[in-house]
C-alpha cells in the first residue's frame, strides 16, 4: 500500500500561502529572510555559482536537485538563516515545512594547509569576498575534497514534510538557495565552515606559483571598496584644510596668495593647464596712499 500523499498545490497558491505564514511569523517579532531569484539563474557571483556547480558534481543530489532548482526560482524558499555549522531554513510546499541542515566545521589542519596553499595569492579581504583572485586561488578554495565547501559526508540533512529520501525537493531548494544567499553574502560561507576569512590574507610565504602580483591599480581599487564599504567620506573643508602649511596654521597666518599664469602654446590650450606660481607677501608691491 502506497502513503498518502497531499494534493498537487499550483505555485501561485503556494506563494500566497507563504506570504500569509511569514507575515504571521513577522507579527510574532521573528526575523524572515526569503530567497528571491530574479529571472532563471540562482547564482551570478563567484561564490554562488561555485558553490552551485559543487553541489552538482555529486551524484548522491543528482536526482533531487532538478526540483530543487525550480522550488527556489518560484520562491518557495520563503526564510533561510546561516549561522555559525547550522542552516535553518523555511519551504512552501503543500504546506509550510522546516528544514535544518547541518554543515561539519572545518578542521584546523585542513584550514591551515589551504591557508598555506594560498599563500601570497589574496590581497585583500575585500577582493577575497568579491572573488578578485586568480583562477588557481579559486582552484583551490573550491577543490571538491580540499577546498572549503563541504562534501556529502559533512552535511546531514533534515526536513519536517513526509518524503524518505534523503534529500527531498524541499532540501535541495535551501541548498540552492545558500548559493543565491553567498552572491550577496559571500562572508556567511566562512560562518557556516567556522573559520576566519582573514587567515587566508598574507603578503609573503611559499604559496601558489605563478600568481600575479598587486599592481598599484589593484591597491586603489581596495581602498575604494574599504571607503564604500564602510561609508567615508572625504570632507571638502578637511581636503582645503590638509593643504595649508603647518606653520601658517600655528601662526594663526593664511598662506600667501597664489598667482595663476596661463601656459602658452597650442598643447597648453588644448589642454587647458595653468602654472601656479606663489609669491611671498613680502615682495608684493604695497598700495599707494591716496590724496585727501
Amino acid at each position: 500500500m502506497y502513503p498518502m500523499w497531499r494534493p498537487y498545490v499550483p505555485v501561485a497558491r503556494r506563494r500566497l500561502d507563504a506570504a500569509r505564514e511569514m507575515l504571521a511569523l513577522r507579527k510574532k517579532g521573528i526575523a524572515v529572510s526569503p530567497i528571491v531569484i530574479q529571472g532563471k539563474t540562482i547564482a551570478t557571483t563567484v561564490w554562488g555559482k561555485a558553490w552551485c556547480t559543487h553541489l552538482e558534481r555529486y551524484s548522491d543530489y543528482a536526482n533531487r536537485l532538478p526540483r530543487g532548482r525550480t522550488y527556489v526560482r518560484n520562491g518557495s524558499v520563503v526564510d533561510l538563516q546561516i549561522s555559525a555549522g547550522t542552516i535553518m531554513a523555511r519551504v512552501q510546499g503543500s504546506r509550510l515545512y522546516t528544514i535544518k541542515i547541518s554543515v561539519s566545521k572545518m578542521g584546523r589542519a585542513e584550514w591551515k594547509k589551504l591557508c598555506d596553499v594560498c599563500a601570497g595569492g589574496i590581497d585583500s579581504l575585500v577582493g577575497l569576498l568579491q572573488g578578485r583572485f586568480s583562477a588557481g586561488v579559486m582552484e583551490r578554495l573550491c577543490h571538491h575534497t580540499e577546498g572549503m565547501f563541504p562534501g556529502p559526508r559533512q552535511i546531514k540533512l533534515d526536513c519536517s514534510c513526509p518524503d524518505d529520501a534523503y534529500l527531498c525537493k524541499h532540501l535541495a531548494a535551501v541548498l540552492y538557495g545558500i548559493g543565491a544567499r553567498l552572491d550577496h553574502q559571500p562572508e556567511l560561507l566562512f560562518l557556516l565552515r567556522q573559520v576566519d576569512a582573514s587567515e587566508l590574507l598574507t603578503t609573503s610565504g611559499a604559496g601558489l606559483t605563478g600568481l600575479p602580483k598587486a599592481t598599484a591599480t589593484d591597491r586603489v581599487l581596495v581602498a575604494d571598496d574599504m571607503a564604500a564599504l564602510f561609508g567615508l567620506e572625504l570632507d571638502e573643508k578637511d581636503e582645503k584644510s590638509a593643504t595649508v602649511p603647518s606653520k601658517a596654521r600655528r601662526a594663526g597666518r593664511t598662506p600667501p596668495p597664489a598667482v595663476r599664469v596661463p601656459a602658452r602654446g597650442r598643447t597648453a590650450a588644448k589642454r587647458s593647464t595653468t602654472i601656479t606660481i606663489k609669491v611671498p607677501r613680502t615682495i608684493l608691491p604695497k598700495r599707494p596712499k591716496r590724496s585727501r
